[in-house]
């Protein structure tokens, strides 16, 4: 691979990072996997990009893990590839900017997986979504977590014990993806997305990310506990004080983005 196998934009307060090794169909090698989280642990560390765009390049968003590269490994190698993407997708919903993946064509195995763990996914209409590693005796086991995190669970049972594909409308429906766009709408449905997530203050936004997966797995009550407290803290800080006086004074707010 090349060193440009993860390409990185950014354009007023919206990066784009994109999949750049469509020979592979964007598979998850150790080295695309490395860049991945070397530019994501980057952009979360800089105040100026407010929203993520994870895009991809060629006619398929990623087909998953390289089977060759998992394939010619030992069983310690193996480790570290599965190891890495685990630390990859927990990046991904640990750095405070929302991430928005774009999806053209298929996200298989571990690039639906991808799609799981971003906080938003804009598809194409003819994009599809499946885990067919059960098909050659590979069951996509790190791939359930952000699945059966995503969709309901007879929905990602079936995807996992049958390897079929959801449609871009199925996961629509089944909660995998929050938005479909026509191809030829499909950039621009998601910079639009980006845009709107990025006009909110970013202190207000990355505290919002970080409660979300915070208090999404606790009893209903420990959440509210939590939630309340977070909710009292966030009031505080300057950007909600100068919201709610601009929502009050009917004006728009002007965001210092800092907690």
């Amino acid at each position: 691979m090349s060193e440009d196998t993860v390409l990185l934009t950014v354009e007023d307060t919206v990066a784009t990072v994109t999949l750049n090794h469509p020979a592979t169909r964007n598979a998850l090698s150790l080295e695309l996997m490395r860049a991945l989280i070397s530019t994501f642990r980057e952009l979360g560390g800089r105040p100026d990009v407010h929203a993520i765009v994870l895009a991809a390049a060629g006619h398929v968003f990623s087909s998953g893990h390289d089977l060759k590269e998992v394939s010619a490994a030992d069983h310690a190698g193996q480790q570290e590839i599965f190891d890495t993407c685990s630390e990859l997708m927990l990046l991904i919903q640990e750095i405070p900017q929302p991430v928005i993946a774009r999806v053209q064509g298929v996200a298989t195995a571990a690039g639906c997986q991808l799609v799981a763990t971003c906080d938003l996914a804009v598809a194409s209409r003819e994009a599809r979504f499946g885990t067919p590693g059960v098909r050659i005796g590979l069951f996509c086991s790190t791939p359930m977590v952000a699945l059966s995190r995503a969709v309901d669970r007879k929905t990602a049972m079936r995807m996992l014990l049958t390897g079929d594909m959801l449609s871009a409308e199925q996961a629509l429906a089944r909660g995998l993806v929050s938005d479909v766009a026509d191809a030829a709408e499909l950039e621009s449905a998601a910079a639009a997305l980006a845009a709107q997530v990025a006009q909110a203050s970013s202190a207000t936004v990355a505290i919002g990310k970080r409660a979300f997966y915070e208090q999404i797995h606790l009893p209903t009550a420990e959440a509210y506990a939590r939630m309340s407290t977070v909710m009292a803290d966030n009031a505080g800080m300057p950007d909600a004080r100068e919201g709610i006086d601009a929502f009050l004074t009917k004006r728009e707010p002007q965001w210092q983005h800092r907690q």
